[in-house]
């Protein structure tokens, strides 16, 4: 394994037999994407739009409803920051292990540096201790070697809001006891065992012999 992800440190935490078919097992079983089809256009719009590619003809296509969400997005003053990367994937350590991710955007201004994520959909219950939120300030922090103030920047693209979490040395200590403790338990884990309360909404569930679904 290279390294630990957000998505994979969430699907264990939601179900550690899931995180088992899905990383260990790697069974990919086919799902309706359909409510993610909104969000990517806008990420791959924002994406080229960043990388100063005429993105005219794209917009010509986009629905009404994807046009209020990316005139939202383009209109977002941390959007309009200097971008320095979009999407952009790194890696570091936290304690023994390998965390990483790829990341929306990284933005600057004369203050600071902005991670930015957009969400066309709901942001996370604690954005501040989101594995996505941690991973990624950790690992820019380790980037720019601890020489830049850094934020987090959660983009409410729907309701246009910004939810902004300012990087700290108490935080980087936080983050990087919690992801190596999180990676730790995945990595001694022998038995996976299946958690009920997600069952009824989880795409294994059909032949998990842990579930009567």
């Amino acid at each position: 394994m290279n390294s630990f992800s957000p998505n994979m440190l969430k699907t264990y935490q939601t179900c550690p037999k899931k995180y088992y078919y899905k990383f260990v097992e790697q069974i990919n079983v086919p799902a309706s994407f359909l409510k993610f089809e909104q969000g990517k256009k806008i990420h791959a719009l924002a994406n080229y739009y960043l990388q100063k590619i005429n993105i005219s003809r794209i917009e010509s296509a986009l629905t009404e409803s994807e046009k209020e969400l990316w005139l939202s997005l383009l209109n977002n003053p941390f959007f309009q920051k200097t971008c320095l990367k979009s999407e952009y994937s790194l890696t570091c350590k936290a304690g023994d292990y390998w965390v990483g991710g790829r990341l929306d955007a990284v933005v600057k201004d004369e203050e600071r540096y902005y991670i930015l994520d957009y969400k066309t959909g709901t942001l996370p219950k604690n954005p501040e201790y989101d594995y996505q939120t941690m991973i990624y300030l950790l690992c820019l922090d380790v980037l720019l070697e601890n020489k830049m103030p850094l934020a987090f920047v959660y983009i409410d693209v729907k309701n246009s809001k910004n939810h902004v979490i300012e990087y700290n040395q108490k935080l980087k200590e936080e983050y990087t006891k919690l992801l190596s403790n999180a990676c730790r338990t995945i990595s001694s884990d022998t038995l996976f065992k299946c958690c009920p309360e997600g069952c009824k909404f989880c795409e294994y569930a059909k032949f998990c012999p842990q579930t009567d679904i």
